[in-house]
Order: structure tokens, then sequence, then C-alpha cells
């Protein structure tokens, strides 16, 4: 990501939102992707402001694509310091819309699949409650956590048939999350793969309006 302003698809709520969901399309996509999950967003949760913004264009093996990070040579070696890199310029996004609709970070959601769904993972490393959720789709972590987000709630969702991002990859990342004393869930669907599932979507929704945040309870 760069300094530029980024392009987006929104659906906005007829009255003034009190949610906002920013979501990250995967790598070489675009934000029209993402369209079914900020539809199914939409219909649960009628006053969320939902922005759909797109990755920077980028050349890759001979085609534009968008990423949210350089992907020319991305190695093992140097994913994890280009995503760190690209963290900045979306949380500057994110802060944006939020006081554009004048929405509290708590009340702030980001979702992202495959490759946003590490940015996503990235921020919430970077920025402990910039947003009070993040859904990661089918997307790993670039690299694991040394310290437990102590105001977000990660909300891990993967398909077992996976062969872009093994499964495993997530059950690792739970375990981590867990041991570091993080607020985190992890659903496997054991029938789908690299996709952002309607089954996947659904049981986002159902996380998001059934998981009271361990932070609350915590300080009952």
């Amino acid at each position: 990501m760069n300094a530029a302003p980024l392009e987006t698809l929104e659906l906005l709520p007829a009255t003034p939102p009190r949610q906002l969901f920013v979501l990250l399309h995967g790598a070489g996509g675009s934000a029209v992707d993402m369209l079914d999950l900020a539809t199914l967003l939409g219909e649960s949760f009628a006053e969320a402001a939902i922005v759909m913004p797109e990755g920077v264009e980028t050349i890759h093996l001979g085609k534009t694509e968008r990423h949210w990070f350089p992907v020319f040579e991305l190695t093992d070696a140097n994913r994890a310091e280009r995503v760190a890199q690209a963290v900045p310029a979306l949380a500057r996004f994110i802060r944006e819309q939020q006081e554009r609709f004048g929405i509290l970070q708590s009340d702030t959601a980001l979702a992202g699949f495959s490759q946003g769904a590490t940015m996503a993972l990235a921020l919430s490393d970077q920025h402990d409650g910039l947003v009070g959720r993040v859904l990661a789709f089918s997307g790993p972590y670039a690299a694991w956590p040394d310290k437990a987000p102590s105001l977000t709630t990660i909300h891990l969702l993967h398909g077992q048939l996976d062969t872009v991002v093994p499964a495993q990859l997530a059950r690792q990342a739970y375990a981590a999350l867990m041991a570091l004393g993080a607020d985190a869930t992890c659903d496997i669907a054991s029938s789908i793969g690299h996709e952002l599932h309607p089954a996947l979507m659904a049981q986002a929704v159902h996380r998001l309006q059934t998981c009271v945040p361990l932070r609350f309870w915590r300080s009952a």
C-alpha cells in the first residue's frame, strides 16, 4: 500500500452508521470479490458502513494485479518485512474511515481473505485495539505474534481442503494465540478449499453476533 488514496466500493446504510466493516480482498483480486460478504454483513448489521478498498496495482508475472504488499520475488524470508511495511498505510486508511463515519475503534471490524487476512492479522499485531474484531479467512500470519492483542478479538476461518494455505496453519495460529492468552476463535470447515465460502461467511456472522469479547468478561 502507498500514500495515495485508495479506491473503494462501499455499502452504506440509510441512517448514520453505528458500525464499520473494512473488507480486504485476496492476492490478485479486487474489491468486487468481497461483495458477497459485504451483502451478508449489510443484511445482518443494518446500521453498518461497509468499505472495500482496492489493493495497490502491481505487475506480477506480466499481468496487472492488485496486492496489499509487493509480491515480486516474494519469499518466506522477506514476506514478514513486506507485510509489516504495508500495515501503516492500512492503519491510516482505517482511522480515516473511523473519523469519516464517527465510528469507535471498538465498533470497527476488519475482515480479509487470503492475502487480505494476512494484512488483517498483521494489523492486529501492530495496532492492538484499532479494530475491535479481525475476521481472517484462509490467510496465515506473516510472522507469529509475540504478544496477545488485549483489545482485538480474532476470528480464524478456514477450509480443511485448502491447498493454497493449509488449514494446519490456522490451527497453529490458534494454538499460539491461546498460549499467549488472546481472545480468539477458530472455525475449520471440513469440505471447503481456498475460497470465501458462504458457510465460512455465515459462521463469521454467527461469531460476530454471539461471541462477547473476552475483555468484557474480564472487566465485569
